[in-house]
């Protein structure tokens, strides 16, 4: 990975992935589209490396959306089967490179019980591990977070002169997960697709026309280096 564009004191702390395209990938080589979520297998994991070599401290991939069970019943039955696959195959490999594993989503609703309990072992098997936060957002909406931690508060009989911000926050999936300073959507898609609403208030946003599973950790490193040339204003104004 050619890492010379990169200012490596100035990396962003939390990057989160949209991994689109797989099913295109898979369509020009005249392939079925679960084949292309295979192939994507690779990409992601490459990216995770490539966080690692970076100093990313979060990493976040959209890898099933509430929407996403609109898609046919095959599949969903495939992409339920192969998250389950992966966490049972790669849980191992990515403790021993010191990444900690967490998901954000509807746990609860529609996910069959065996994926909770892969993704509980894989949570609790890395639960210690501090070099790298890769959060995976399965059955996850950002509507529906934001739906989800105001039932929890009005559930909590918080008053509304006490809402806040910072509160609303500590409802969210992950409380921990701080705000995303880089969005990288690939494929040649120009949308956020309802991904983390609130966590990307004021992030850069970078849209590469590769598709995902061609993906690979220099195509992270370039879109860290993009990130790097933009100025982050927050809403105020640089001085001099």
């Amino acid at each position: 990975m050619d890492l010379s564009d990169i200012d490596l004191e100035r990396v962003p702390k939390h990057v989160a992935a949209v991994m689109d395209g797989n099913g295109r990938w898979a369509t020009r080589r005249g392939l079925k589209r679960t084949d292309g979520h295979a192939a994507g297998e690779e990409a992601l994991f490459d990216a995770v490396h490539g966080a690692l070599e970076l100093g990313v401290e979060w990493f976040t991939v959209y890898a099933f959306s509430t929407e996403n069970w609109k898609r046919s019943a095959d599949e969903v039955r495939y992409l339920m089967n192969f998250n389950e696959s992966l966490l049972l195959r790669r849980s191992q490999e990515l403790h021993d490179l010191g990444v900690r594993i967490r998901f954000i989503g509807r746990h609860n609703w529609r996910v069959p019980k065996r994926i909770i309990a892969r993704q509980n072992e894989s949570i609790e098997l890395t639960r210690d591990n501090r070099r790298l936060t890769f959060t995976i957002a399965f059955n996850y909406g950002g509507r529906a977070e934001i739906v989800d931690a105001m039932k929890a508060m009005v559930a909590d009989g918080v008053a509304p002169d006490d809402i806040t911000e910072k509160k609303l926050r500590r409802y969210f999936y992950d409380p921990e997960m701080p705000d995303v300073d880089l969005v990288i959507r690939t494929s040649g898609e120009f949308r956020l697709s309802n991904w983390l609403i609130w966590e990307i208030a004021y992030s850069e946003l970078v849209f590469t026309e590769t598709l995902w599973p061609d993906f690979r950790r220099q195509n992270l490193a370039d879109a860290v280096a993009e990130f790097q040339r933009r100025e982050r204003r927050f809403g105020g104004v640089l001085e001099g």
